[in-house]
């Protein structure tokens, strides 16, 4: 596909059609996109908003605005009058950047409370919102699509995150006629093997691998059990995290794949091994059936190459003969020949944000579905008892919860007894004791009722799953 096609900016002749955009939250996502946005054709970012005035002006200026046209506006008639003149405006209030004519509103913050409030103002501004922020879709996603619809807006994840990128994978692949298996992503962050040393690595934190060898390469062992002494060796080393889940979870909103279990498979495999891995378990596989989302850790050498916590789907392999051609040519096709995996390594964070705004702004569809369902939810389960009064604070750059791991669960209307939404209880604390194993249910948690996030799933349960609003004791 030539982008330069699909994306019309408009008649050179008459000048070229900009999309605006206003960033919310300058951290590493937003930051990654306002430093490259100058170097997008058509695409101008030069509204900041951000609590941190210094982090949003510190990344105009790595974008190499000089600092006399980088204006912090604490009133309408100040910001208007810098974007008139072609200059950056910075300040820590989306509602009064909206005051400004841009198209589009990119919500980066991660904060679930937060985002929720952002996309508000933004659709009932009548803006696109560009939802970089996993945390509030996965939460009420569906509802803000609806919301935005109605007043003829768009509401898109963002190619850049392994969601959207998946969700164009997966697109693409049955677009030219290819069965999807299984599709999913690498972790974010790769099992490094050091043969010399006997020693794996992943993020920083390294530990002693001696048996690795032996289990290397697979012979004649079952699947399930040689991937479960791979993990037993790497147990020191985290092989599920939040984000992966809730990025998928997005996923099985936005497609009719789902998980194959609720916390997912997870293998420590080499890129190799994905296509068996990812296979029904009749055909020597992990999963109980077809069309199912999961994750793999990607276990490599320091000198093989990365997935670079890209995407993938794995693919029937239909006729032999082509695939053996393929093969050849160095795709990564089963030992049994029945799958293959096509590998989409990259997602580029703030740097390739710019398709989905242009999808949205000058196409006027998502990146994502047309109409998202709320599927699957992520939820929290008690990794140990959790007493009374225990504070849910998620936390981190994964933004976590302690003690806490997560979930894919069929999404349910809020009740005291259904599981909560992971990032509704994040900021709640226990107002009654959970046991280890069960899942953070709506009535074990102090919530505040009249946050954003807990109106939106109100009216997203009424939308969609029959639910109606519910106050507990």
């Amino acid at each position: 596909m030539n982008l330069e096609h699909y994306f019309d900016h408009g008649d050179s002749s008459r000048g070229e059609r900009v999309v605006e955009a206003c960033v919310v939250g300058s951290g590493g996502f937003g930051r990654s996109l306002l430093v490259h946005a100058p170097r997008v054709p058509g695409l101008d970012a030069r509204v900041a908003v951000d609590l941190d005035l210094d982090t949003a002006v510190a990344a105009l200026r790595a974008a190499g605005w000089p600092l006399d046209r980088i204006h912090v506006c604490r009133e309408v008639a100040e910001a208007r009058r810098a974007w008139n003149a072609g200059h950056c405006v910075v300040t820590d209030s989306l509602a009064m950047a909206l005051a400004l004519p841009f198209d589009v509103v990119v919500e980066a913050t991660g904060q679930p409370e937060a985002g929720a409030r952002h996309a508000v103002l933004a659709i009932e501004a009548g803006r696109h919102l560009a939802l970089a922020s996993k945390e509030v879709d996965s939460v009420v996603g569906p509802m803000l699509a609806e919301m935005a619809r109605e007043r003829g807006c768009i509401v898109t994840p963002v190619d850049g995150d392994q969601p959207s990128l998946l969700l164009g994978l997966i697109s693409w692949a049955e677009r030219v006629g290819l069965e999807v298996i299984s599709a999913g992503k690498a972790s974010e962050y790769d099992f490094i093997y050091d043969p010399c040393a006997r020693t794996l690595e992943c993020d920083g934190r390294r530990i002693d691998a001696s048996g690795l060898d032996t289990l290397w390469q697979r012979g004649g062992q079952p699947l399930a059990e040689w991937l479960a002494a791979r993990a037993q060796l790497a147990a020191a080393l985290p092989q599920r995290a939040v984000p992966d889940l809730c990025e998928l979870g997005l996923v099985a909103n936005h497609s009719a794949l789902v998980p194959d279990q609720p916390s997912l498979h997870c293998p420590i495999a080499r890129l190799g091994e994905v296509a068996d891995i990812f296979e029904r378990r009749e055909l020597g596989g992990l999963l109980a059936g077809e069309g199912r989302i999961d994750v793999f850790n990607c276990l490599r050498r320091v000198d093989e190459f990365s997935p670079a916590g890209g995407v993938f789907v794995n693919v029937r392999c239909g006729d032999r003969e082509s695939w053996r051609m393929l093969a050849a040519k160095g795709h990564l096709v089963g030992r049994d020949g029945n799958a293959a995996t096509i590998l989409l390594p990259r997602h580029l964070l703030g740097l390739e944000v710019a398709t989905s705004l242009f999808e949205a702004v000058l196409n006027g569809v998502s990146s994502g579905a047309r109409v998202p369902k709320p599927r699957f939810d992520l939820v929290g389960i008690a990794e140990r008892d959790l007493p009374t009064g225990t504070a849910l604070t998620a936390h981190g750059h994964h933004h976590t919860i302690d003690h806490l791991r997560p979930a894919l669960v069929p999404a349910a209307a809020l009740t005291e007894e259904a599981p909560l939404p992971f990032y509704l209880a994040a900021t709640g604390r226990l107002r009654r004791a959970v046991s280890a194993g069960e899942p953070i249910r709506g009535g074990d948690v102090e919530l505040d009722e009249t946050s954003m996030l807990w109106r939106l799933r109100h009216q997203q349960d009424a939308r969609f799953l029959g639910g109606a609003p519910t106050r507990y004791a």
